[in-house]
């Protein structure tokens, strides 16, 4: 059963209950229009606005979506993510090389690049145009939908320092960029940046290191839920070695079932006070 939402829209802190909410944001992203306008509304958040493009192959992805909502204190972007099967070519292909970063910063993971190119100066827009009442910013995603946070995000503090994002939060989030994006990304975000993985969720764990590395300040959900602010030792091994599976998103195993948003869900609400 969802726990019930209130929301301080004005608080800028990491808060469990803030996880919480923005994970079921994140959530939102994957429902039609008609249902995310009502629940930002039961939310607070009086005005919203939808973002959808379509682009081609190669990447096995028609379309990228996400909704933009904007209270009196807080605008939330939140991406919509896809499936591990759809995601898969995605985090294995290791023919395409990477793109260049924001502000020709590092490398990015190609697929992710052409995605986010799709819908971001429509998301930019939206938010020079809600962003009225200097409203604090808030990116969020599952999947597919938290590297395009992540890096939408990073395009913002790069490319456009006035509407750099008070937060990121991402949830089940692959390996987005190189280790010098991600440098400047962990020195640019600090305490804003929180990337959630639950237990044996294998999308972080792809594309493969080294080429592709993630960002700081990782909250991992262990096997009793509990979220914990580094992995251990052994727990880092296993995210390397898991990486180097021939098929690590074959389905019925815990690296799938511990992806699911709803997995994540149930995980963060039982840190709630």
């Amino acid at each position: 059963m969802t726990a019930p939402v209130v929301i301080d829209q004005r608080s800028t802190a990491y808060s469990p209950e803030r996880a919480y909410w923005l994970a079921l944001a994140s959530e939102l992203a994957y429902q039609d229009e008609a249902t995310i306008e009502r629940q930002a509304r039961e939310w607070g958040f009086d005005q919203v606005r939808h973002h959808e493009t379509r682009f081609t192959p190669p990447f096995p992805l028609q379309d990228t979506q996400a909704y933009t909502m904007a209270g009196d204190d807080m605008i939330v972007t939140a991406f919509r993510g896809t499936e591990p099967q759809q995601i898969k070519d995605w985090l294995t292909d290791a023919t395409t090389p990477p793109s260049p970063g924001p502000g020709g910063t590092g490398y990015v993971h190609h697929g992710f690049a052409q995605a986010l190119e799709s819908i971001f100066p429509d998301v930019r827009a939206a938010l020079g145009e809600l962003r009225g009442n200097n409203q604090s910013v808030w990116f969020t995603g599952h999947s597919l939908g938290g590297a395009l946070a992540m890096l939408a995000g990073a395009r913002m503090h790069l490319e456009a320092p006035k509407l750099t994002a008070d937060g990121v939060y991402t949830y089940g989030q692959p390996r987005t960029c190189d280790r010098i994006l991600a440098t400047a990304y962990n020195k640019g975000f600090g305490r804003r940046m929180y990337r959630f993985v639950n237990n044996n969720d294998i999308v972080p764990q792809l594309p493969p290191e080294p080429v592709f590395a993630h960002v700081d300040a990782l909250r991992h959900i262990d096997s009793h839920g509990k979220i914990r602010e580094s992995m251990t030792l052994m727990g880092g091994l296993a995210d390397r070695a898991a990486g180097l599976t021939a098929d690590a998103l074959a389905p019925a195993t815990d690296g799938i079932r511990d992806h699911a948003m709803r997995s994540y869900l149930s995980a963060l609400e039982k840190n709630l006070p």
